[in-house]
């Protein structure tokens, strides 16, 4: 299965600009660095594969002509969303009001608090409390600020939240 949304999936993406953090856009140079180096390689096995004669049967070599069109695919749509976003410093303050970029703490009805960063579609990571700001929880903070209080429908059910601090440094 591939990362690359397919025709729909992209028509289906929501208008409007795309954001990315620095580190995000560093970790998708590096995965195009890397998927470079790699390229090279298969196609140096793919090449010697073929070589060898017969291709119709040579396993090495079809699945290096797989593994390319893999690379390629994948190296097209990292260029894209680069090529497509917009590089937004979370390091810059923007006062008490949620923007991307932001690491917001949020408190619930019973007193339990957690804390987001607002990033890019493609750089979220939940284990790491970093949530999309198209993310039903970052559209629905989006613009507000520091005790506002905030209704958040997702797949689990509604939430009630207190935004009980809002701040910008830069993310690892």
């Amino acid at each position: 299965m591939s990362d690359e949304p397919d025709d729909e999936e992209e028509s289906a993406r929501p208008a409007g600009p795309s954001y990315i953090t620095p580190g995000g856009r560093r970790r998708i140079e590096s995965e195009i660095e890397r998927l470079g180096e790699e390229r090279v390689k298969v196609v140096k096995t793919t090449a010697d594969a073929a070589a060898e004669g017969d291709r119709s049967e040579n396993a090495e070599y079809i699945y290096g002509k797989r593994r390319m069109r893999q690379i390629d695919s994948r190296m097209r749509y990292l260029r894209k969303i680069l090529e497509r976003s917009a590089v937004i410093d979370p390091a810059i303050d923007r006062g008490d009001r949620v923007y991307f970029g932001a690491t917001v703490t949020l408190e619930d009805d019973e007193g339990q608090r957690v804390t987001y960063a607002i990033v890019g579609e493609h750089e979220t990571d939940a284990e790491a409390g970093r949530i999309s700001f198209r993310s039903p929880i970052g559209a629905a903070i989006l613009k507000k600020e520091v005790d506002d209080a905030v209704r958040i429908t997702t797949p689990r059910g509604t939430r009630h939240y207190t935004i009980v601090d809002v701040a910008y440094r830069a993310l690892p």
